[in-house]
């Protein structure tokens, strides 16, 4: 069914001619788009589930045929360079299609309802529409120039989308924040295409990969010159993949609608770099030096997302952290040689990570009933806890989704995750460490989240909710030091709103009327939870050592480069090993468990005097150093604090510094010449005193003095 393979077109022009005439229609006939709203929806809503029937059949014929099929059309030919766009079909490629339109069709219902009230409805979809068809478009690419055309549009969809809500500050310089950061990575990214384009002669990865292999055999180039072009190639990745040191725009792009964090968190922009990092794999496998550097990027960015998650307060920002660290696991897998784990992570986590996106996104719609449309109170976990009583369907689903991102079986992430760390202690016992640690820091601080958002009391209707307010140098601002540990006591004027009766655990509200409370989302909504919830619960089985071998991994492995066949095999069927191996990482995510059960759960191991116990320990030896722990995850470990310094602020020295030597240095010898002529000129004219004698008297002089000088 090779015919099936040349219609491959309308997966990307589909999706971008329905957002082209959204916008084209709200930009000529406002009005009418307007009316039609809902029109609009369901024609994108269909338009994307079309595609993603089309996805998953070519996923089927490749799971059948496990062919690669390549169909190119010429775009430029000159006699020096010839330049052709087309598409590029094989595993990994058909894998990518089903991920990006399966979440993306779960997001569009989902945002008919999460935007149902807000006046740029139609313009949300025209832009989500655009994205989604720019990822498409990149997925399938077979050349560099068309991954840069479509990877600079993901980057303005973002733009847009992170910014949707143009009219706050904060998106807007979310927005631009970035956008900017992004454009390094490209940068980086069009200079790396050049420069392998110097070396090959060709934009084309098949006939890329086989000049660049034959010119390292015959060691016919420049080693540090191909490893500094594949560095310039990986830049990009790190930028839109939110790797070290470019990871700071993911949590300001929090400030865009809920719904849009799914698919640039889980299954689009943030995979994009992933994807990418598999295409170019034999680039990076052929320079040792480079996958030691994606490694360590890899491994310091899931380190570092982790710690920062762990004091987080906006329930956004915190699964935030946590898909950075988790993208920081896929490219330590990347660069330890581990490919097929990396990507089976980046699909079993999309799922995942888009199921508690969308989760969070229907706890601050009901949120917003009670707080007001703040962010900075319908997000803040500060005002939640107990919403589980209210919002049952959400809370399971955002439950295993919890599961599923901790690693625990047989829920997905826990299969890739293993595979991962399985493969990190055999590569290099310190990435096995970070690995390891990292997954117990996740294990806490999704838990973290879980128990204060789900767990315990609302604390919305409560005038009591103080957190502590640190200062960025570790000093405390407040006399109450509870470290943002909340107090399992009924203390609060909620809590005595209503008793519990023990027979039949029924809540009996008294004073009704006084406080707000929420309630579940509509049915839109929670069909897109149920739904992503069968994906975390099933999907991860495909990694699993059935006797036949890992049929995910299998089909995965089966790329379209020969270079990668070279790749370390899988084994199948080896279920003691598999075992002892998982025993070792879910050793560690039990442990951070039970650490955040301690501290956040609904039952407290200590007397109800919790803060009085942390009291004492802050007043020991321990101060300093909790407090370090505590300041260093809330304020992101101080790298936006520093990027201002040396970036910003010395930007700004550096452009004052060169304004002063313009105006100064340069203007000031060109005009001090023209004041030194001006004055010469000035005082000349009073020499002109019109006396005879006194002319012959300086003519005399000045004589006497040029012949003196002459003499000596």
């Amino acid at each position: 069914m090779e015919f099936i393979y040349q219609f491959v077109w309308i997966i990307p022009f589909f999706p971008f001619l329905t957002s082209i005439l959204i916008g084209s229609n709200l930009l000529f006939f406002p009005k009418s788009t307007k009316s039609l709203r809902y029109i609009w929806a369901i024609l994108s809503i269909l338009v994307l589930f079309t595609v993603m029937i089309f996805s998953s059949i070519i996923l089927w014929q490749q799971f059948i045929n496990n062919t690669i099929y390549q169909y190119l059309w010429s775009w430029v030919f000159d006699k020096q360079i010839d330049l052709r766009i087309g598409f590029l079909i094989d595993p990994p490629t058909s894998i990518m299609l089903v991920l990006i339109t399966t979440v993306g069709v779960l997001v569009m219902i989902y945002s008919d309802s999460y935007m149902s009230h807000d006046q740029g409805y139609v313009r949300f979809f025209a832009y989500l529409g655009l994205f989604t068809a720019s990822m498409l478009g990149s997925v399938p690419s077979p050349n560099l120039i068309q991954i840069y055309i479509f990877w600079e549009l993901v980057g303005m969809c973002s733009y847009l989308l992170i910014g949707f809500w143009f009219a706050r500050p904060s998106a807007a310089n979310a927005c631009q924040k970035a956008f900017i950061t992004n454009r390094i990575g490209d940068f980086g990214l069009l200079l790396g295409i050049l420069g392998f384009y110097w070396i090959t002669g060709s934009f084309e990865f098949e006939i890329l990969f086989k000049r660049f292999n034959e010119l390292l055999i015959n060691n016919e180039v420049n080693l540090y010159f191909a490893s500094l072009c594949a560095l310039l190639l990986f830049l990009g990745p790190i930028a839109k993949s939110a790797q070290f040191p470019l990871h700071i725009w993911l949590p300001d792009a929090m400030e865009g609608p809920t719904p849009i964090s799914a698919p640039i968190h889980a299954a689009t922009m943030v995979a994009a770099g992933i994807s990418s990092v598999v295409r170019l794999f034999p680039i990076f496998q052929a320079l040792h030096y480079i996958m030691n550097i994606i490694s360590w990027i890899g491994a310091i960015t899931a380190l570092l997302g982790a710690t920062i998650a762990l004091a987080q307060k906006d329930l956004k920002k915190g699964l935030a952290y946590s898909t950075m660290s988790q993208s920081g696991y896929m490219m330590l897998a990347l660069g330890i040689g581990s490919y097929q784990a990396g990507l089976f992570h980046s699909i079993t986590h999309a799922y995942s990570k888009a199921l508690l996106f969308l989760g969070s996104g229907s706890v601050i719609h009901s949120m917003e009933s009670i707080v007001g449309y703040s962010p900075n109170k319908c997000q803040n976990m500060a005002f939640m806890g107990g919403l589980r009583k209210f919002m049952p369907i959400t809370g399971i689903t955002f439950l295993i989704g919890t599961f599923s991102l901790c690693g625990i079986p047989p829920f997905a992430c826990f299969w890739s995750k293993d595979a991962i760390i399985t493969d990190s202690w055999l590569y290099f016992s310190g990435f096995g460490w970070i690995s390891w640690i990292t997954a117990g820091l996740t294990a806490f601080y999704m838990f973290r989240i879980y128990f204060l958002t789900f767990e315990g009391y609302l604390r919305a209707n409560s005038n009591k909710v103080s957190f502590i307010s640190v200062s960025i140098w570790g000093d405390s601002q407040s006399n109450n030091k509870k470290l943002e540990f909340i107090s399992k006591k009924s203390n609060n004027e909620f809590d005595k709103s209503f008793k519990i009766d023990e027979h039949n655990n029924k809540k009996e509200f008294l004073e009704k009327g006084k406080y707000l409370y929420p309630k579940e989302s509509d049915n839109k909504m929670l069909f897109t939870l149920i739904m992503l919830t069968l994906p975390t619960l099933f999907i991860g089985f495909l990694g699993a050592p059935f006797p036949q071998g890992q049929v995910g991994f299998d089909l995965l492995s089966q790329c379209s480069h020969p270079i990668l066949k070279n790749s370390s095999e899988i084994t199948s069927g080896n279920w003691s090993e598999f075992v002892l191996n998982a025993i070792n990482s879910l050793s560690i995510v039990i442990f951070g468990i039970f650490i955040a059960f301690i501290l956040y759960g609904p039952i407290s191991f200590f007397p109800q005097n919790l803060e009085e116990n942390f009291e004492v320990l802050l007043q020991k030896n321990l101060n300093p150093f909790i407090s370090f722990i505590y300041n260093w995850s809330y304020f992101r470990g101080y790298i936006d604090f520093y990027y201002d310094i040396v970036f910003i602020k010395g930007t700004r020295l550096l452009a004052q510094s060169v304004l002063f030597f313009d105006e100064w240095i340069i203007d000031g010898i060109v005009n001090g010449f023209g004041i030194l002529i001006s004055s010469g000129g000035e005082s000349t004219k009073y020499l002109e005193g019109g006396r005879i004698s006194s002319y012959l008297f300086g003519l005399i002089l000045g004589i006497f003095l040029l012949l003196s000088s002459a003499m000596f």
